[in-house]
């Protein structure tokens, strides 16, 4: 089995990033209940939480891999991080990126500095790898790595801090590395916390891989049918699946209708900017009935580059326009 991160490498990863990341604030959210606070990374400086793993990964280069450089792919949140980070350490940074990834991601992409590289989404993985082989170029994936779980874990290290009680905690959940990050703070610092994951239903690898007891993996095209475009990843990590398993309380999937319906609550009720997979958690909490225990719960909102043009139609259908 993989090892573990572990408690003492995201306090390490704390203190290497505390002077690019926010320590993002815990805001109440009303709309939900006396006890549901937002923890939003959509307000980090690359708009995603992403910026954490990526600033902690770079940190870790030694010398020699910093001469050579860095690549990776992404649908653009890490790769926009990636990139911010990259540059700030004088680092040269290549990012694969999927046609198809959304507009405002690219861009910030190449806002950042870095090289971009488009291709196909199923060859992704393959391209950054080619890259590394023929520059010599470090790959830091976005989210099954160790140093980019300790980064991530730091959101957990922070709810920990703030909110010492808390008894369940809502994470958007892609490739897992937040998930991952998250839980092994948690469960080292908050006895009996409640950790679940929140992913689209189109999307399902993770629930699915967590009812069946072993990792599930969906096709690219099955995928890429959920609006949350940084949640597609077919499946769950080598090192962010034993994460899980061992540290996660459950998976919950939820529809298109309530991620969006998530977006304008969001927008209105709390007056943040999310995009899609940001919202996942929210919606998760706004359509659980039953499902979910309850109590002092945060809510992770993991990032905000969304689409402009389709933020704003979507939060004016919320105030009497047709959806």
């Amino acid at each position: 089995m993989a090892q573990l991160v572990t408690i003492d490498e995201v306090y390490a990863a704390a203190d290497r990033i505390k002077d690019t990341c926010l320590r993002t604030p815990l805001l109440p959210a009303p709309w939900a209940g006396s006890g549901a606070w937002l923890k939003p990374e959509s307000l980090q400086p690359t708009g995603a939480f992403k910026l954490r793993g990526a600033t902690n990964a770079v940190a870790r280069l030694d010398d020699d891999q910093r001469a050579r450089g860095v690549v990776t792919h992404s649908s653009g949140n890490h790769g926009s991080s990636l990139a911010y980070a990259a540059r700030a350490a004088g680092v040269r940074v290549a990012v694969v990126v999927p046609h198809g990834a959304a507009q405002v991601k690219v861009d910030a992409v190449v806002a950042a500095g870095a090289e971009l590289v488009r291709v196909d989404a199923a060859d992704r993985v393959a391209a950054c790898a080619e890259i590394a082989g023929r520059t010599g170029a470090v790959e830091i994936p976005p989210f099954d790595h160790p140093d980019v779980i300790a980064g991530q874990g730091t959101v957990g290290l922070e709810i920990a801090e703030d909110l010492p009680q808390v008894d369940t905690v809502l994470v958007p959940v892609g490739g897992g590395g937040l998930l991952s990050g998250v839980a092994v703070a948690l469960r080292a610092l908050v006895p009996g916390v409640r950790i679940i994951g929140c992913e689209p239903e189109l999307a399902g690898d993770a629930f699915a891989s967590f009812a069946a007891g072993l990792r599930v993996t969906l096709s690219e095209s099955d995928t890429a049918r959920t609006i949350a475009d940084g949640l597609r990843s077919p499946s769950l990590g080598d090192l962010t699946w034993p994460h899980v398993q061992a540290l996660v309380d459950d998976v919950v999937t939820v529809d298109e209708e309530a991620i969006v319906d998530a977006v304008r609550l969001l927008a209105t009720g709390s007056r943040l900017v999310v995009e899609p997979s940001g919202a996942v958690a929210a919606a998760a909490l706004m359509a659980s009935g039953d499902r979910l225990p309850g109590g002092r719960t945060v809510v992770v909102v993991s990032g905000g580059n969304v689409d402009p043009a389709w933020f704003a139609a979507t939060v004016q259908a919320a105030s009497g326009g047709s959806r």
